[in-house]
């Protein structure tokens, strides 16, 4: 039977002839769309190079107006927020640092998912027309702990980190085994965004090996990276920072005429380019929040340019060191200083993705300069004449949420029964060799070391404390141990008691020449009466989301109405009625601790300051939510939440 078609009755016949039609325009099609995206692929035939005073791409003159966001300090739910509004801002090249302890937190087990997507990352760059500047490492500073190398590396007692040392080169090749394979694909020569990489990190202020810069470059290259090679110094640095093969940047926030005239002489007739200027800066705990205003930048970035030069703002956008993973600065001072958890860096983007008069005044400059060659979608090379900016994106808004009273409370004696099981030792053992997270030792958090004591006395740390340890006996608080006090007198009591030292690792310096002396925890001998401690049960509190989980679904709660004993954990419920959106959290009646929302640790707090208020962001909220803070010695038993953040008293960066 004869069926119609578009209202026409066919024959059999005329059925076949209209399939074979159909078949032969399904064909064709492929082979054109095909055909267009080999073309398109082959529009990238000259990558980004450096070969006159300016660079060029495919051929053509280009200026990088970069900035830089980092992946692992964003929730992934924001990323392309914050990518358009660096589009919005006319710049046009995206860098981003890449942390190898987050990427391999034990050796051999490597994350590439969920918020450590890189590929994903790129892949978004590349979508919204952005150029990537990728620098991997494997050391990165960042303010990060341990500049991004993994603690486990540490647990080799003769480890020299950044240098050719066969514990460590095994590792970074390991490391790049797994990393350059995802990142090949994305390259330029291959139709991806990647326009350049960046050879290590600052060598030239660390400098121990003279052979371990080559060493990188070709572990580089060897993986199949194709693309412009830069390194990245300050002034002193470039003396000794360099490797052949590889362009080098500058890094700088002042601008000196003598710096630049001296990358001039070290690459005549070679492009320049500062790859961090520094936006702003970082803060300390127990200091004030750094400022660098808007009216000292902007001058700096307009005469950058009036310059024929490339830059780098670092940072755009500097988001939050979520976790425990915030490094510690250490250089001319003493002992080691940790950083606080909020990296808004006084960005011209906030650490919650608001404009800042940094950001419009940069808008503003860079319109200027909107005529450079962008990165489309479907890997299309396209030449952009000079043409208005994107409109800016809409800011997220904030909320103060109603506080919520704390209902129960758990010492953190008890619960010791969730962590792993505890490690007897003779002697202290640092937290990285504890035999724990399948033999790759403590990265993070807290330590509790007990022992028997049957007598009173001094108590003598010798400077073997990392960071900070809380002293009890018989699990009353008697003092604190830490960099600046070295002794504390303990009370004589009948019989034996228990001596216990919970050391919080408060981050790792990140920069500088002691990364090697990094171990955290007790790192030798701890005197009562100048006779050295023996015979140690350690638990590792290293607060991971296994142990949040098992605290969260135990029975062991005691309702606040029995009074909590210190240290201890605190829950509450967060329920959100009406949209989510962002918050901070702040804590005026607490002391020192971590806040735990839906198992994501948020970060540390701290009393001292400067930073009073802890990034809650809305992605990371349900309709009811689950809190648990960890709080050293005090409570008001409620959590408050504000819509604006506080990072405390400013002070002009020097």
């Amino acid at each position: 039977m004869e069926r119609p078609v578009c209202g026409v009755r066919l024959s059999l016949k005329q059925r076949y002839f209209l399939l074979i039609c159909v078949a032969a325009a399904v064909i064709v099609a492929y082979q054109f769309t095909r055909s267009s995206s080999e073309v398109r692929k082959m529009n990238h035939v000259e990558g980004l190079r450096a070969n006159s005073s300016q660079f060029t791409l495919e051929g053509a003159p280009f200026r990088i107006l970069g900035g830089s966001i980092h992946y692992f300090r964003v929730p992934r739910a924001y990323w392309e927020d914050r990518l358009l509004k660096m589009k919005a801002c006319g710049l046009n090249t995206l860098t981003t640092y890449v942390p190898w302890n987050l990427h391999e937190p034990e050796r051999g087990v490597f994350r590439f998912d969920d918020e450590l997507d890189l590929e994903a990352y790129l892949r978004l760059a590349a979508s919204l027309g952005l150029w990537v500047i990728l620098r991997p490492g494997p050391y990165i500073c960042a303010e990060w702990d341990l500049g991004g190398l993994p603690s486990w590396l540490l647990r080799d007692q003769n480890m020299r980190l950044r240098t050719t040392y066969s514990g460590f080169t095994d590792a970074v090749n390991s490391f790049f085994d797994q990393l350059i394979k995802k990142v090949v694909p994305h390259q330029y020569s291959n139709g991806g965004p990647i326009i350049a990489v960046q050879v290590e990190n600052e060598y030239g202020s660390y400098a121990k090996d003279e052979d371990y810069m080559p060493f990188i470059k070709e572990a580089l290259l060897l993986r199949g990276i194709t693309e412009l090679l830069l390194t990245s110094d300050n002034k002193d640095g470039l003396k000794l920072g360099g490797v052949k093969g590889a362009l080098e940047t500058i890094n700088f926030q002042k601008l000196n005429p003598g710096d630049i005239k001296y990358l001039e002489e070290i690459q005549p007739q070679k492009p320049k380019m500062v790859m961090e200027y520094w936006s702003g800066w970082f803060d300390l705990w127990g200091g004030l929040h750094h400022v660098y205003s808007a009216e000292d930048m902007t001058p700096v970035v307009t005469e950058i340019l009036k310059q024929d030069m490339s830059i780098n703002l670092y940072m755009f956008h500097g988001g939050t060191n979520f976790g425990f993973m915030s490094g510690a600065f250490a250089v001319g001072i003493p002992a080691p200083k940790p950083m606080v958890t909020s990296y808004d860096y006084d960005a011209p983007l906030s650490e919650d993705g608001d404009y800042t008069t940094k950001y419009h005044n940069l808008r503003s400059l860079f319109s200027h300069y909107h005529t450079q060659r962008e990165m489309q979608p479907h890997d299309l090379l396209v030449e952009t004449a000079a043409q208005p900016l994107p409109g800016l994106p809409p800011i997220q808004k904030k909320r103060a949420y109603q506080p919520v009273i704390v209902q129960h409370h758990l010492s953190l004696w008890d619960s010791l029964q969730f962590t792993d099981k505890p490690f007897k030792s003779e002697r202290p053992v640092n937290m990285e060799n504890l035999p724990v997270n399948n033999n790759n030792g403590q990265s993070y958090g807290y330590t509790l070391y007990e022992t028997a004591i049957t007598s009173g006395g001094l108590l003598n740390s010798q400077n073997n404390i990392r960071d900070r340890a809380l002293v009890f006996v018989n699990r009353q608080y008697v003092g604190i141990l830490d960099y600046k006090v070295q002794e504390l007198p303990v009370a004589d009591g009948k019989g034996s008691r228990t001596l216990s030292l919970l050391v919080e690792n408060c981050g790792r310096v990140n920069y500088g020449k002691t990364l090697d002396e990094q171990r955290k925890g007790l790192v030798g001998d701890i005197l009562l009466n100048k006779h050295p401690l023996r015979d140690f049960i350690i638990y590792s509190l290293d607060m991971k989301p296994d142990f949040i989980n098992r605290l969260e679904r135990s029975g062991h709660w005691l309702p606040m109405r029995q009074k909590p004993s210190f240290p201890g954990f605190f829950q509450a419920r967060l329920s959100v009625r009406g949209p989510r959106k962002d918050t901070f959290i702040t804590f005026p009646g607490w002391g020192k601790g971590a806040v735990f929302i839906n198992n994501k640790n948020l970060g540390r707090y701290w009393s001292i300051g400067p930073q009073q208020t802890l990034y809650l962001p809305n992605a990371w909220l349900y309709r009811d939510n689950q809190v648990i803070v960890f709080e050293e010695q005090e409570t008001d038993g409620k959590i408050t939440f504000v819509s604006k953040p506080d990072y405390g008293m400013n002070v002009d960066v020097q």
